[in-house]
């Protein structure tokens, strides 16, 4: 998946939608030039920046990837156990992951999911150096998030702590909880994303102090793909 392909995807949405270059970049308070650059492919968006467009737009993640409705639901399935009365689980080989790469060397690939399940799965990797924010503020999010990191190291900001997880480590917390995760080390740390947890977004979340404005306030990775999907239902 490249940048001209999310751009375009993001273009058409927008020109489907009637809106100008303009109205998005003020409803966002970004430039329309940054709006401009992510639709053309020019620049990669940052994970908080790629959410606050398809949230304006209502494009979930199926539309963003260019999977439609109909090749999830006639996609081959590979049985492995199927106890009486039980529904069929299915394969996603690796080589089918859905990947998006976001600005500053954040990578998503959605794992295998079902429609209605629990839970939304992602394995993430953070490039040294990256953030689930640049500007470095503090997001939140609704739902329960779940971590374990496989290689690497990553630093957890959450409300007034600091966490340094290492391989091995796992997180869990409650996602309204104010928090940031950055790469400080100088490998990429990888690890594998749980939400769980259908609440409905809550767009009329207040902004707390420090933290990002209303659009930007899920950047957490797996909210951004929690998000999308749940704009598509």
């Amino acid at each position: 998946m490249t940048t001209e392909d999310i751009g375009a995807r993001i273009r058409d949405a927008r020109l489907e939608r009637g809106l100008s270059l303009r109205s998005v970049a003020q409803a966002l308070g970004v430039s329309a030039s940054l709006i401009s650059q992510v639709e053309t492919g020019k620049t990669q968006p940052s994970v908080s920046t790629l959410y606050a467009i398809v949230s304006h737009l209502g494009v979930s993640m199926d539309e963003l990837l260019g999977v439609s409705a109909t090749a999830v639901d006639e996609a081959p399935v590979t049985p492995i156990f199927r106890p009486s009365g039980t529904v069929k689980p299915a394969v996603q080989r690796g080589d089918e992951n859905p990947v998006l790469e976001m600005e500053n060397g954040v990578i998503w690939e959605r794992l295998a999911v079902g429609e209605g399940g629990p839970a939304d799965a992602l394995l993430v990797t953070y490039a040294p150096g990256a953030t689930s924010s640049i500007e470095g503020k503090l997001m939140r999010h609704s739902g329960i998030e779940y971590a374990y990191l496989i290689e690497g190291e990553l630093t957890l900001q959450l409300d007034f702590d600091t966490f340094t997880l290492h391989a091995g480590d796992s997180l869990q917390f409650d996602s309204v909880r104010p928090h940031l995760y950055s790469n400080r080390g100088d490998v990429p740390a990888r690890g594998i994303w749980f939400v769980v947890g259908r609440r409905q977004q809550n767009q009329a979340m207040p902004t707390a102090p420090g933290e990002a404005g209303r659009g930007e306030q899920l950047a957490s990775a797996v909210d951004v793909l929690r998000a999308m999907d749940d704009l598509h239902g």
